[in-house]
């Protein structure tokens, strides 16, 4: 008698189990005044309702699709079915050395689809999807500022039932943009638990400008393997281009260098928390099939100390109290009166030539302190003694000279050609000193201070080639507790997604803005750490991403809604982006922004 009862109730239970789990749809979306606007599904209007993701598709002129299109953009308003397991990516070309990546690209291309439809069983009806990749060089597997990075992509239905797609581009790596493009294309419709996509597109696009970056430092806190991957992946997403690899400073030294592998050895923070140089390739591999540049920066005179305590190279290092030595706990900086620290130097060098191959290199140059080098005996008395130089700062500039050209010469020796060297913008870049030091035709400067500093005009004037980083919009680290002091830490308040999209290097540059190859956005690591790194870099970086590709005329307003999308895009895709607004104002655009409405293009 208790084994039928059981029975039965097993039964009920998986009978509403299963009504639970299949409930009738509810809400339909329409596009009205360029919003998805929400409204109740009615009797016999089940067959023409429309979902959320769906309606996003067409209801704007860009769709749902980050970073907005530069070119032409035309998409159909009909969806179509997609059979998930009838998605192929073919190249022409199968002996040539694109072929792997192009492989890669396929592979991560079904991997975004199937994401959209995470912990859900995906309709197997549907039509079937041919992509097609026509790449005109494809030697061309190396990303350098001149790459040509634009595609074009055309979408049709065959009069046999079958979605074609053609990507046509330069290189593999417009060819990689065109294919995270037709990604956005591809949605989950929830309302007929279907992959569906528009049967008729067609977009050129390129980017505005080449150099389009995220920095992440991974000396102050550890970053993992895992997490850096994530951060790519989140870069490739958003059609940024370069990983900036801040990967040792004065707190650690966790990059291993075959050559010195002894500086890894002391200066790690345990032996599980370095970088070796399997970690190395696999990084920049993973980088390259998502078409991104990994850009290895080796900040010197300044920012160095742990790794090196065996050596007398370092001058400074965590001397008290640090504020008369430096600007942060703790100090340390380079003696550049040692001969054997430019062999050290050649070491680090050669090596990271051998592992990144980069076709544009950081040398740092951050917040060297005079005071420091001042407060050293043997450096002040050396400069007196060989040049008979004094200790104002133009004698101390001089003596930065010396590191920055034997650093440079030994960089240069296994190079095999003058590639560009970016640096940061410092007292060296300063208009007394910088043509000076640093020749414009051989150095980028990277602007980290704020966006109206006067060294932005004064460096232009002057014909330097820059890179925006300022502080004020983009730096992702600001605005949390203060770690050397009470309060908020020293570049607070925190910078919202808008105030990044805003921040315009065409604006800042005026009639010089072509001098700026771009931007990067910047998030250094004293308070962070694998459990934080996604939510502070995403999904503010994305809004970079934006006014890097397109320029746009338009203020963040006109993007909110498809920021919102791209956001839960990149959640689907495993990356915990932080949340901007509450999730009803996906549902319902038209009412969330503060202003009233705009005009959407």
């Amino acid at each position: 008698m208790w084994t039928n009862s059981f029975f039965y109730l097993t039964l009920l239970l998986s009978f509403v189990g299963q009504n639970l789990c299949q409930t009738t749809p509810v809400w339909t979306y329409e596009c009205i005044d360029g919003y998805c606007q929400k409204g109740r599904i009615t009797p016999g209007s089940e067959s023409s309702a429309t979902s959320l993701a769906a309606c996003q598709l067409s209801c704007s002129g860009y769709g749902s699709l980050w970073p907005q299109p530069t070119g032409e953009i035309s998409l159909g308003s009909i969806l179509v079915p997609i059979n998930f397991d009838n998605i192929d990516v073919f190249e022409g070309r199968s002996d040539s050395s694109v072929t792997s990546l192009i492989r890669a690209s396929g592979k991560n291309f079904k991997k975004q689809i199937e994401s959209l439809a995470i912990l859900k069983s995906i309709n197997s009806d549907g039509k079937s999807l041919i992509v097609s990749i026509d790449i005109a060089d494809p030697e061309k597997t190396q990303l350098t500022l001149d790459t040509d990075e634009s595609y074009s992509l055309k979408v049709s239905e065959t009069s046999e039932g079958r979605i074609n797609a053609t990507i046509s581009a330069p290189t593999y790596f417009g060819c990689r943009h065109g294919l995270e493009t037709l990604s956005q294309l591809i949605i989950y419709d929830d309302l007929r638990d279907q992959l569906q996509m528009p049967k008729d597109v067609y977009i050129t696009d390129k980017p505005v400008y080449p150099y389009r970056g995220v920095l992440l430092d991974t000396a102050r806190n550890y970053i993992s393997v895992a997490t850096i991957k994530r951060t790519i992946d989140a870069i490739s997403a958003s059609k940024l281009n370069t990983f900036h690899w801040h990967i040792t400073d004065v707190q650690s030294f966790p990059y291993v260098s075959s050559s010195r592998p002894e500086l890894s050895q002391i200066g790690a923070y345990s032996k599980k928390k370095v970088y070796t140089p399997s970690d190395v390739e696999e990084i920049v591999n993973y980088a390259k099939e998502r078409g991104v540049r990994v850009l290895p920066e080796y900040d010197a005179p300044a920012h160095v100390g742990e790794g090196w305590q065996d050596t007398d190279f370092v001058t400074c290092f965590n001397k008290k109290p640090w504020q008369d030595y430096c600007v942060g706990p703790p100090c340390g900086q380079f003696d550049p009166t040692k001969p054997k620290l430019y062999d050290a130097l050649e070491d680090i060098y050669k090596d990271m030539i051998a592992q990144f191959n980069p076709d544009i290199f950081h040398m740092g140059g951050d917040e060297v302190s005079m005071k420091c080098w001042n407060a050293t005996s043997n450096i002040v008395e050396w400069m007196k003694a060989i040049y008979g130089w004094d200790r104002k700062e133009e004698d101390f500039i001089k003596l930065w000279n010396v590191f920055q050209s034997q650093a440079l010469e030994r960089f240069d020796r296994h190079a095999g050609k003058k590639i560009p060297i970016i640096m940061w913008t410092s007292t060296l870049t300063k208009k007394e000193y910088v043509e000076q030091y640093l020749p414009k035709d051989r150095y980028i400067i990277q602007v980290w201070t704020t966006g109206r500093d006067r060294v932005i005009k004064e460096l232009l004037e002057r014909d330097y080639r820059l890179i925006l980083s300022n502080y004020d919009a983009l730096y992702l680290d600001c605005g949390f507790a203060g770690w050397v002091q009470g309060g908020n830490n020293w570049c607070a308040p925190y910078i919202g997604w808008q105030k990044i999209y805003d921040n315009s290097p065409a604006r800042i540059g005026g009639n010089r803005k072509s001098q700026f190859l771009g931007g990067e956005a910047a998030l250094w690591t004293e308070q962070v750490d694998d459990t934080s790194v996604d939510s502070r870099m995403w999904p503010r970086a994305a809004a970079l991403a934006e006014r890097l590709w397109a320029e746009p005329t338009t203020k963040w307003r006109a993007a909110e809604p498809r920021m919102l999308i791209h956001r839960q895009r990149l959640v689907n895709r495993g990356i915990q982006a932080d949340a901007l607004e509450p999730e009803w104002c996906l549902h319902y655009e038209e009412s969330c922004p503060v202003q009233g409405k705009f005009n959407k293009p």
